[in-house]
Formats: structure tokens, sequence, C-alpha cells
């Protein structure tokens, strides 16, 4: 509030106070006015004087004093380095120390396009849901609303209890992983939830549209009906959720697993449910550790709902809390506490299956309850080590481990199998492990072989033993995919979407799949639809970049890896991307200063410079970076090398490395049709033989 201190009136519900740099003064009074027409008292100052100690003690006590603090940011706040408003900004945050943290106190508002997430504020301001009015201007859902908060002793949101302990943080990390679905002890307690969460989404949260009067019969029993005017300013899509990683209260850390476990269950389970949609598992888990407000996570995420729990394990028993919030009002839907033994799984999903229907009075509509459990087990102890096999997928590969860490989940994986043999989810999941050694650049050509044909095994097996379950089929696609069976890897694609489009994995691979071959729209309206399920996950920007960047629209792609890269605790480790596209772009500074960096251990820095630097006339060096990667991958490495030559211009080699490549079946070739940086020699017949022979689909 910068200018003359404002008269204070008191009043029985208490006063507004605005802060605001000087520059928005004009929409600061449009605030103010609106308030003040519903009878608000606003602490309110329009001058630009300043009266000294006298007004700087003023300022403090009103601040002390007031009942909402409302501070206004906007491009001007960013801009000013210094200000007063900045001195209020900190006043207001200490008061808050002494402040419940049920009770309102601050409101922030942003008027222009500052995005929430980059603001220069306090860290307290983050805490708390933001609202946007543009320009000032108020609207009365945002008047009510301030209203609502001035009752005196007004909460924040409708807390529900907790659940104490941590786990520890840990950064998310895109790897070719498999899902969940249910089962053993844990999927008695997912059916229950995914049964009455369902209802609580999709009615109690949304209600259907009715006709006038029967909306009007709706209005005591819908919990929207109290909904606080925040909803104009945050207004999710139908029917979304996000699952929070459970908080294991076992004392052991070594019982995480299950916990996720557990997470890992109904966020999967309920992604099968067409009506709703889920935010994806590495977005969720990002707030692993962190107790964060219900509010940041469904803005973060984009959702109306948030479900939190906790897991309390012992060597007989199980006690599993669970609790969802709305996330636009943060009051409190439901909880529940369920307390069994560990070994009567079969009978526990009855009892919990039928007291979760009894109390919420819902039934399923459809056949979408019988397919939350495709694929699992009723063998608890497979089900635990397929927990434990999936945990270890999930997590940071650890530098240098990563085929002991492998052979270790795959291990697990196959002891799972071994106890069931019928476990469809398990041979899936096992098939994704094996196809990714297979992939991995640092493969002999001869473990990829072996590790292909064991990935299609179990992707088969996965499919026949549970032909609905989506993982056996994505997991099918990526092996034809991977050698160049286009056809197939469609028909697959095309079945796993179908069973899991609510899953994130599945649309990223699906929708990269489809942009290669050339159906565009397709391709990226699915690449759009998983980064809106998993925002916060790198992946998502990145494989959206990735479709992009071959579709010749750089700029677009180089803002979605700079995006990706956002998300990761060192992005200088991936800027090679970045180098590359700005090579496309022919800014071959930028791509060599982005490259350099890693170029003595990453092949991907050392392809890019190979580029950059012949470009640059520093022949030598380029013939030196090509000879480092190489020495690295090998014939792995077949169609970046005839890439490296076409830009060279040296077409003849580029075409010897190119029938290489599809003599080794190279994955690389998938995107043939559209790689620009083999267009040098795209007219050649050699080159235009290959593509024919690869028989892409029309």
């Amino acid at each position: 509030m910068e200018g003359e201190p404002p008269t204070q009136v008191s009043t029985a519900a208490g006063a507004v106070f605005l802060s605001y740099a000087s520059q928005d003064a004009e929409a600061a009074q449009r605030i103010c006015d609106a308030l003040r027409a519903a009878g608000i008292e606003v602490w309110f100052d329009k001058s630009e004087l300043r009266g000294g100690d006298a007004w700087d003690r003023r300022i403090r006590e009103q601040i002390h004093e007031c009942r909402l603090f409302m501070p206004i940011v906007s491009a001007h706040t960013e801009a000013r380095i210094e200000g007063y408003f900045r001195r209020e900004w900190k006043l207001a945050v200490d008061r808050t120390h002494d402040l419940s943290e049920r009770v309102a106190f601050l409101v922030p508002v942003v008027i222009d396009s500052t995005s929430e997430q980059k603001a220069d504020v306090p860290d307290a301001f983050r805490h708390v849901q933001w609202t946007r009015l543009a320009g000032g201007e108020t609207s009365p859902a945002f008047v009510a609303r301030i209203q609502k908060l001035l009752v005196p002793g007004a909460p924040t949101r409708a807390a529900a209890p907790t659940p104490s302990g941590s786990t520890a943080a840990r950064p998310s990390k895109s790897r070719l992983h498999p899902t969940w679905t249910s089962n053993a002890v844990l999927w008695g307690i997912s059916a229950l939830l995914v049964m009455g969460l369902a209802y609580l989404i999709a009615v109690r949260l949304w209600p259907p549209q009715h006709s006038q009067a029967s909306a009007g019969s709706q209005k005591t029993t819908s919990s929207t009906s109290a909904t606080p005017s925040t909803a104009a300013a945050f207004n999710p899509p139908p029917h979304s959720i996000a699952v929070l990683p459970f908080v294991n209260l076992s004392g052991d850390k070594e019982q995480e697993y299950f916990s996720d476990g557990l997470t890992e269950e109904l966020l999967n389970s309920l992604s099968r449910i067409s009506a709703l949609q889920v935010a994806a598992r590495t977005s969720s888990f990002s707030f692993q550790g962190e107790h964060p407000d219900i509010a940041t996570v469904a803005h973060k995420l984009n959702v109306g709902a948030v479900l939190e729990g906790s897991v309390r394990r012992s060597s007989h028993t199980i006690r599993v809390t669970a609790q969802l919030v709305n996330g636009v009002t943060g009051f409190h839907l439901w909880s529940e506490t369920y307390d069994r033994g560990l070994g009567d799984s079969l009978k526990l999903q009855t009892e919990i299956a039928t007291a979760v229907a009894s109390a919420l009075k819902v039934t399923l509509l459809g056949n979408e309850a019988a397919k939350i459990d495709v694929g699992g087990t009723h063998n608890p102890a497979a089900f635990d080590l397929y927990l434990r096999a999936l945990k270890a997928a999930l997590a940071p590969m650890p530098p240098g481990n990563r085929i002991k860490l492998e052979a270790a989940v795959i291990a697990d994986y196959t002891g799972a199998i071994n106890l069931d043999p019928n476990y469809a989810l398990a041979y899936a999941a096992r098939s994704l492990a094996f196809l990714e050694r297979g992939t991995d650049s640092d493969t002999p050509r001869e473990v990829m072989r072996v590790s292909y044909d064991k990935a299609q095994a179990d992707a088969r097996k996965a499919i026949a033993l549970a032909p609905d379950l989506a993982d056996g089929h994505l997991a099918l696609a990526l092996l034809y995919e991977k050698t160049l069976e286009f056809t197939r890897a469609s028909e697959e694609f095309e079945r796993a979407l179908a069973l899991g489009s609510g899953t994130a994995r599945v649309l990223k691979n699906a929708g990269l799949f489809a942009v290669a071959m050339g159906r565009t729209d397709t391709g990226l309206n699915a690449l759009r639809r998983a980064l809106q399920l998993d925002p916060l996950n790198p992946s998502s920007h990145s494989f959206l970049a990735g479709g992009l960047v071959n579709l010749r629209r750089y700029n677009e792609g180089m803002a979605a890896y700079k995006d990706a890269f956002a998300l990761v605790p060192d992005w200088r480790l991936y800027t090679a991307f970045v180098g590359t596209v700005s090579y496309l772009l022919g800014d071959l500074q930028a791509a060599r200063s982005n490259c350099e960096p890693n170029s003595e251990k990453d092949g991907d820095a050392q392809f890019c410079l190979a580029l950059t630097y012949e470009k640059l006339g520093r022949h030598a060096d380029a013939e030196a970076m090509l000879a480092k990667l190489r020495a690295r991958v090998g014939d792995s490495g077949a169609m970046g090398y005839s890439e490296i030559y076409a830009q060279w211009g040296d077409k003849s080699k580029a075409l010897e490395w190119l029938e290489s490549a599809m003599r080794l079946r190279d994955p690389g070739l998938e995107w043939l049709r559209l790689d620009p940086l083999v267009d040098p020699v795209r007219n050649e017949p050699r080159f235009q033989a290959i593509e024919r022979a690869l028989k892409f689909p029309n």
C-alpha cells in the first residue's frame, strides 16, 4: 500500500489491507471499490507521499490489526526488486507466524498473466490459494468469498487431519516402467476406495446437470452448493483427481514400498474408470515428503479433488487411513480408517467394498468396477515382490549401478511370476524391464536381441492371461516399435489406448509413435493430453518436444524442452537437447555453449558437437567428437552417424551408415520420414529404397 495511510475504520469483521505497487493503483482502486460497495472496510492508500516514522508506524499497526492482507501481484511488482510494498509483504508474513494455520489472512491477487510458480513473492504467499482478477475487475463471487473469510475464525480451508510422519523426497525420473493394478492385501482396500471415490468425484464433487427444477432439489445434498467463489478463479476439469503418495507410518523406511504400492494401486485403478481424469504417478509423487497444502497440489496438477492417506503395517495387521479433499473449496469430503489382518486378503476385499458401498449408498455404472483388478494376483507374497520390483524400477538410477539394479528388478518380477504363474501384470512389467535393458545404447547387440525376445514372450503371455490389460499391449507395441514392425506396433498402440486412454504413459508413447508415422494431429493431441495428466513429469514435456522438433517446429520444441529441464534437479546434464535444437535453428554458438560442458561423458553432447564444430569450420574437432561417439556406442549409433555425415555433406558415407542402420534394425529409423538431419540425402535412390523397405503405414 504505497502512499498515505488510510483512515482506519473498525468493523465487526475487521478490514482488508490492500498492498500494491504504485503502478497498479487503478487496478487496486477497482478492487477497493467493489469490496466497499459490499460494505467491506478496505484500508487503501492512494497517495505517493511518505509520512516518515509516524507513517511507517501507522502502516505496521494496520497490518497487525487488519483481518485480511491482500497483496496485489503483477508485472510491476515483478519488475521492482525494491519497494515499500515489499516491506508490507514481509510484515504480513511475519504476522502469520503468530496466527493459527486454520485462520485465513493472506489473500494474494494477480491482476495480469504473472506466473504463480515463478512470481517474486514470499514463499508464504504460495501456501494459500491465489485469485486472478484481470486488471482489478472484481467479480461478485470474489466479493462473496472475502465476506466469508472476514467472519472471525474463518478457516483457509476445512482442514482434515494430516497423517503424521514423512517419507524422503526424491527427484522424479522419466523411465520406461509399468503401471499398477490391484491385488493381494492392497487390492481389497483399493477396490473399496475406488468404488467410493468414483461416486464422490462423479456425483458429489461435480453433480450431473439437471433441469432447473431438479437442480433446485439437489441444493441441500450437493456439496457444490457451498463452493466459495474461488471456483471462478480456479476451474479444474470435471471429475479430476490426484492421489498423493500415502505416508508410511510403519516406523521402517524399508516398508515405504508398501505404502507407495497402495498409492499406485489406487491411482491406476482410478485411471481405468473412463469418467475420471487422474493425475499421473510422477506428478503426484513429486510432492512426496513435502506435506503440501491441498490447494497447492490441486492448482499445480489442475485437479478438483485430492486423495491423501497413510499406511501402518505390522507383521500381522495393516491400518489404512484415507481422506478425500475438494481441491477447489478445501472442504473435507470423506475419510475412513481400516484396521485389518494381512493374511485375509480375499475376505478383506469383500468386507471393505461392502462397507464403502453401504456408507455411500452407491453402485458404479456399467462394468467399471470389474475393470479395476485386471491382471492382478491373489497371492500376497507375489504381490509383495511385485511392489518391491516396481519401487526399485521407479527410483532414481544409482550412478554405475544400472545393470545391477536392472537385474534385481527382473529377479523380483520373476519371483512374483514363480509364485503366481498367472500374474499378468508381473509379466507385463518384466517385459518392459527387458525392453529397457535392450534399448540401452550400452547394451551389446547380442544381449539386446535376447532381451527383445524375452520382452516379446512376456508381453504375449500377459495379453494371453489378461486381454484387457493395457500394460501388456503397451509392452508389445513398444517392442514392435523398436524392432521396426510399424503396422503391428500401430495395432498394439491403438489397443493400449482403447484400454488405457487415461494413462499418461500410454498416451506419451502412442502419441510420439503417431507423430513418427505421419499422424501429426492425432499424435500431438495425445502428447498434450499426457502433459495435462502428468504436468510435473519432465518426460511429458520432452516427449512433446521430440514430436515438435521432428515436425520442424523448432521454437515450440525448444520451449517444451526448457519446460522439461525446469523440472530436472540438474538440468545442465541434459542441455545437449537444447544444443541440437539450437543447431537446427542455425544458432551455432548456442549449440556449442550448451553441448561443450558435457562433451567428455555425454554421447548426445558429442553428437551435437560433431554437427556444430563442422559448421563452424572446426573440422578436426568435429572428427574428434565423432571418434569419441563411435568409441562410446559402436555400431549402435549407425543412424546417428548417418545424420552426421549427411550434415557434413558426405552423402556416400551417410548412405553407407544408413544401410548399416537398416541391416542392424536401428530403432532410430522410425523417424526416417521426418528427420531433418538426413534431408541432404532424402532424394537419393538408396535412401528411398530404405524408406520403402521399412514399410511405413499409410
